[in-house]
C-alpha cells in the first residue's frame, strides 16, 4: 500500500515533513468533518470558530515540537499522541490524522486506517485509551513492518518472556539448583539434567539427543564448569532454532494450508494470521475447507466478518476438496493476495483424514500451479508429547512446512518447542501468548532461548 510504504519512508527523517504538516494545518480549518470517524454528539460542539482554529494551531505546535525532539520509535510516537487523550475520539482521531500527515501519508488511506480502528474499538467495546493502546501500536507496527525495530524488539521479546514464565520456572530453578548443586559437569549433572528435560516435556528421545549434543559442545569448548552451562545451553538452543533459507517468492495469490487436530487452536489462528495480512496491506480469503465439524464455518465466518477478510464456504457436509477448487478459483479470480485454507481436524467416518488431505493438494495444485505453497501445522503446547506425534503423523501424510505452536503461554511444559524442532527439523513460525489478536508473535529461537534462561 502506498500510504505505509511512504509512511515508513517518512519515518527515517520526520523532521521536515512534521514542520510542513504543521505550516499546512495552519492555512486550513481545524480538520475536515469527513476526515475522522463519527464522535459522540457531546464531542461534536463547536467552539467559536477563532477559538477552534487557536486552539488546533497550539496543540499542532506543542505535537510537532515534541514529536521532532523525540527518537523516530513507535512507542515514543505514540506516547506523543495519545498523551493527555483518556478515550477513543475526535481529539484522537485528530492526533492521528496530523502524525499520518506529518509523515506524507494521503489523507484518503490515512482516513480509512482509522475509520477501521474506529470500527473496532466498537466491536470490541473499548473506549479508554489504556485499553487499545497496544492494540493500535501493534497494528502501526505490522503496517510500518516495524516488528524488526529495535523497540519493537524489546516489546516482543518482553511478550515472550511473560507467555513462557511458567516454563522458565519449570526448567531454570531446576537447573539453577543442579548447578549449585555440582561442582563439575560430570555423569551426576547429566543424568539430573535429563530429568529435568524430562519433566518440561522434551521427551526421552530429543532429550537424548541434546544431552550429546551439550556434552559435545562442553568438550569443543574445553570446560566441565557449571558456570559455563547455561552458556553452552543457549548457545546449543539458538543452534536448533536456526531456520534455514528458504524461497520466500511464490506465484500470488499465495496459498497456505492450514492444519492440525480439532482443538489445537486453529480457528483463532488462521483469524490472526489473516489480521497480520490485512494489517500489512494485502487482501486476504479465509475457507471453510472443515465441512464436518459442526459449527466450524460459522466460527470462521464469524472472525472473518470480524477481522473484515473475504470469506469462502459451502455447505456443511460439503467435500472438502470442492471447497478448496472453488475457494481457489475465487482467489485467483478476485484479486487477492492471500487464501488460508482451513481443513479438517478429525478422522471422519467416511473419509480418512490424511488422504483427504492430500485430495486437497492436489485439486488446489491443479486449479494453481505451485499451490499450496506452505502446509502450516497448528499444535497446541499444552498436549506435550501428542504434539510431537500429531507432527509426525500429518509431516509424513503431506509435508509440513512450518509449525504455529499455540497456548505457550498456559504451559509449564514448553520444552515441547525444543522437542518438536530438534526430530522434525521444521522450522516454528509463530507462537500463540495469549487470545488477543495481537498475541500470535513470530517466533525466535534466539529470543526464546534468552527468555527461558534469563
Amino acid at each position: 500500500m502506498g500510504f505505509f510504504s511512504k509512511l515508513k519512508k517518512a519515518w527515517q527523517s520526520p523532521e521536515d515533513v512534521a514542520q510542513q504538516a504543521l505550516e499546512e494545518y495552519r492555512q486550513q480549518q481545524a480538520l475536515a468533518p469527513e476526515a475522522r470517524p463519527e464522535t459522540e454528539p457531546e464531542a461534536q460542539e463547536a467552539a467559536p470558530a477563532t477559538d477552534a482554529a487557536a486552539d488546533a494551531e497550539d496543540w499542532q505546535a506543542g505535537l510537532t515540537l515534541a514529536l521532532r525532539q523525540a527518537e523516530p520509535r513507535l512507542s515514543q510516537w505514540l506516547t506523543i499522541i495519545v498523551e493527555g487523550v483518556e478515550e477513543k475520539g475526535a481529539a484522537l482521531w485528530d492526533r492521528l490524522t496530523f502524525l499520518f500527515k506529518a509523515l506524507g501519508a494521503p489523507e484518503d488511506e490515512a482516513r480509512q486506517f482509522i475509520n477501521d480502528f474506529d470500527a473496532w474499538l466498537d466491536e470490541m467495546g473499548y473506549r479508554t485509551v489504556s485499553d487499545f493502546k497496544s492494540e493500535l501500536q501493534y497494528r502501526l507496527a505490522l503496517a510500518l513492518d516495524l516488528e524488526d525495530e529495535e523497540d519493537e524488539r524489546d516489546r516482543l521479546f518482553l511478550k515472550l518472556s511473560e507467555g513462557i514464565s511458567k516454563t522458565r520456572e519449570q526448567i531454570t530453578k531446576r537447573i539453577d539448583g543442579l548447578l549449585s548443586a555440582h561442582s563439575s559437569l560430570d555423569d551426576n549433572f547429566w543424568d539430573e539434567f535429563e530429568e529435568i528435560l524430562i519433566m518440561a516435556d522434551v521427551g526421552m528421545e530429543a532429550a537424548g539427543q541434546l544431552m550429546d549434543n551439550l556434552k559435545a559442545r562442553a568438550r569443543k569448548a574445553g570446560t566441565d564448569n557449571p558456570d559455563d552451562f547455561k552458556d553452552i545451553l543457549r548457545e546449543e538452543l539458538e543452534e536448533i532454532f536456526k531456520v534455514g533459507p528458504r524461497i520466500e517468492a511464490v506465484n500470488p495469490p499465495e496459498v497456505l494450508m492450514m492444519v492440525g487436530v480439532n482443538g489445537v487452536g486453529k480457528t483463532t489462528t488462521i483469524a490472526k494470521l489473516a489480521y497480520r495480512a490485512q494489517m500489512q496491506g494485502r487482501k486476504v480469503l479465509i475457507a471453510a475447507g472443515d465441512t464436518f465439524r459442526a459449527a466450524a464455518i460459522e466460527q470462521l465466518e464469524v472472525w472473518a466478518t470480524r477481522i473484515g477478510a473475504g470469506f469462502f464456504a459451502k455447505a456443511e457436509g460439503s467435500d472438502p476438496a470442492a471447497v478448496a477448487f472453488e475457494a481457489m478459483d475465487k482467489a485467483v479470480s478476485e484479486g487477492y493476495d492471500l487464501l488460508l485454507l482451513d481443513t479438517a481436524g478429525r478422522l471422519h467416518t467416511k473419509v480418512n483424514l490424511m488422504e483427504e488431505l492430500k485430495k486437497i493438494e492436489r485439486v488446489v495444485g491443479k486449479k494453481h500451479e505451485g499451490a499450496p505453497h506452505r502446509c502450516v501445522l497448528v499444535i497446541d503446547a499444552t498436549t506435550g508429547q501428542n504434539a510431537l506425534s500429531q507432527t509426525k503423523l500429518f509431516n509424513e501424510a503431506v509435508g509440513v512446512d512450518e509449525i504455529i505452536l499455540t497456548k505457550l503461554d498456559g504451559t509449564a511444559k514448553g520444552g515441547v518447542v525444543v522437542a518438536v524442532t530438534l526430530q522434525n527439523k521444521l522450522p516454528i513460525t509463530f507462537v500463540g501468548l495469549g487470545e488477543k489478536m495481537e498475541d500470535l508473535r513470530p517466533f525466535n529461537g534466539k529470543d526464546f532461548a534468552k527468555a527461558l534462561l534469563t
